[in-house]
C-alpha cells in the first residue's frame, strides 16, 4: 500500500496539444483555482502553464494568512466568500490543506488607527462578518506574552479582533488544487513558459509556449507580479507596479502564540506555525523590482518590531528570509475580468499582498465568467474600467501598515 502511494503522481505529464478551450498562464493558487472550478463546471479542455515549478512564484512565498476584515463592502464580501470556500476545500478535494482559523488580531497604537479599525469592524458586522474592537484586557487574555507598551511612545490602545481569520498551508493549496484539477482531465504544465499571445481581429487567438503554437478561445492572465509583462503581449498596459515583499521564519519554539498578530501602524504581521516556528513579515519594499533578493534593512525592521511587541523573542534565531513579488494597483484592489475590446483575454491580477487570501473565490468567479460569458456581480466592481470611470476601491486602509508612525515614503 505504501509503495503504491509513493508511485501515485500528483499530476500527469502530457504533450502540449495544438488547441485548448482555455489556456491559463500562471500555475499558482489563482490559476489552479480557476482550472479546478472550470473542471467542476465540466470545462476540462484546459491547459495551465507555468514557467517554473508549480507555486514557484508568490503562491509559495507568502505567509499563508487568510482574513476578510477589509474596509470596502465589495472587498469584505469577496474575501468572506473565499474563507467560506477555504473552510470546506480540504474535504471537497480530499487533500488536507491544514486550514487553521486561529483568529486574527490587528493592534492599534494611535487614536486615528483605532477609529479606522472601528470603521472596518462596523462594516464587517453589517455584512455578517465576525469582527469587533477589543480592549487591552482582552488582548492580555488572548496573547499573554504581548507587551502593550505601557510607558512607551506608542502604547497599544486596542485591536480589531477577527475570529474567522487564520492560516492555510500555501504549498498544500497549490498541490491539492493541481491534483484535483488533473484528476478532472485538466492538463498542468510546469516549466512551460508563455512567450507570446496571438491576437485576432476581436480578441485572442492563442499562445506560444515551449516553441509550440496553442490555439484557444480564452487566455487567462493569473501571473501576479509578472502580470504586466504578460498583458503587454496583447498591447495592454496595466496600472500595476511590481514590488518585492519580504518575510522570515525563526527556529522552532514551544507553543506560545495561537492567533495571527498584526500591527496596523507598523510593518508587522506574524503567527506561530504548528512546527513552532514564528513566521513574520514586513510591508512591501519602497522600490519597484522583479527581484527575489532579501535585504538586511528589512530583516532589521522585522526583528525590531517583533521584539517590540514580543520581547520574549529577543534571543531567538532566524533561520531563513525570503522575498516574493507583488502586483500593486493604485487602490490596492485587484483587477478581475475581461478587457473591453479584447474578447477572451481574462485578467485575475493586481492582488498585491492580498492574493493568497482570496484564491478559491477568485477561481470560482472567473470560472463562472468563462462558463457563462457574463461577469458575476461579485467581481464586477473590480473591472479594469474603474480606473478611468473614477470609481476606485481604496483598500490601503485594510493593509498592515497605515504608515504615519514609522515610514516617510509612499509607494504610490
Amino acid at each position: 500500500m505504501l509503495g503504491a502511494l509513493r508511485k501515485r503522481k500528483m499530476w500527469r505529464r502530457h504533450p502540449l496539444k495544438s488547441h485548448y478551450d482555455v489556456v491559463i498562464i500562471g500555475a499558482g493558487v489563482h490559476g489552479l483555482a480557476i482550472a479546478y472550478y472550470l473542471g467542476k463546471r465540466g470545462i476540462t479542455d484546459v491547459a495551465v502553464l507555468d514557467k517554473t515549478y508549480l507555486g514557484g512564484g508568490s503562491s509559495g512565498r507568502n505567509t499563508q494568512i487568510i482574513r476578510c476584515n477589509y474596509r470596502n463592502p465589495q472587498s469584505v464580501m469577496f474575501y468572506d466568500e473565499a474563507i467560506r470556500l477555504y473552510e470546506g476545500l480540504s474535504q471537497e478535494i480530499d487533500y488536507n490543506l491544514l486550514t487553521d482559523q486561529i483568529g486574527h488580531v490587528t493592534l492599534a497604537l494611535t487614536d486615528t488607527t483605532l477609529d479606522v479599525l472601528r470603521l472596518r469592524a462596523e462594516t464587517n458586522r453589517a455584512l455578517g462578518v465576525n469582527s469587533s474592537i477589543i480592549g487591552r484586557d482582552e488582548l492580555e487574555r488572548l496573547i499573554p506574552l504581548l507587551d502593550l507598551g505601557d510607558g512607551g511612545r506608542y502604547p497599544v490602545l486596542g485591536a480589531l479582533w477577527h475570529p474567522p481569520g487564520g492560516v492555510v498551508r500555501h504549498d498544500a493549496v497549490v498541490w491539492g488544487l493541481a491534483h484535483a484539477a488533473a484528476g478532472m482531465g485538466i492538463e498542468v504544465y510546469p516549466h512551460t513558459e508563455d512567450t507570446a499571445i496571438r491576437k485576432k481581429e476581436d480578441g485572442v487567438a492563442g499562445v506560444s509556449a515551449n516553441g509550440q503554437e496553442l490555439r484557444c478561445n480564452y487566455v487567462v492572465n493569473a501571473t501576479a507580479g509578472w502580470c504586466s509583462t504578460i498583458a503587454e503581449m496583447v498591447g495592454v498596459r496595466l496600472p500595476v507596479t511590481t514590488v518585492p515583499l519580504q518575510a522570515c521564519v525563526t527556529e522552532p519554539l514551544k507553543p506560545f502564540l495561537d492567533v495571527v498578530l498584526t500591527a496596523a501602524d507598523l510593518d508587522l504581521y506574524l503567527f506561530q506555525s504548528d512546527r513552532g516556528e514564528v513566521i513574520t513579515g514586513a510591508e512591501i519594499n519602497p522600490y519597484s523590482s522583479y527581484g527575489f533578493m532579501s535585504t538586511l534593512p528589512t530583516l532589521e525592521l522585522i526583528a525590531s518590531f517583533t521584539v517590540q511587541f514580543l520581547p520574549c523573542l529577543r534571543d531567538v534565531n532566524i533561520l531563513r528570509q525570503w522575498a516574493g513579488i507583488c502586483d500593486m494597483t493604485p487602490d490596492f484592489s485587484p483587477i478581475i475580468g475581461e478587457i473591453p475590446g479584447l474578447k477572451g483575454f481574462i485578467l485575475d491580477v493586481g492582488w498585491g499582498t492580498y492574493g493568497f487570501k482570496t484564491a478559491p473565490a477568485s477561481g470560482k468567479e472567473v470560472a463562472e465568467l468563462i462558463a457563462t460569458g457574463k461577469t458575476p456581480e461579485m467581481i464586477r466592481p473590480f473591472s479594469i474600467t474603474r480606473f478611468y470611470e473614477n470609481r476606485l476601491l481604496d483598500e490601503k486602509g485594510a493593509g498592515v501598515c497605515l504608515r504615519p508612525v514609522t515610514k516617510s515614503y509612499q509607494l504610490l
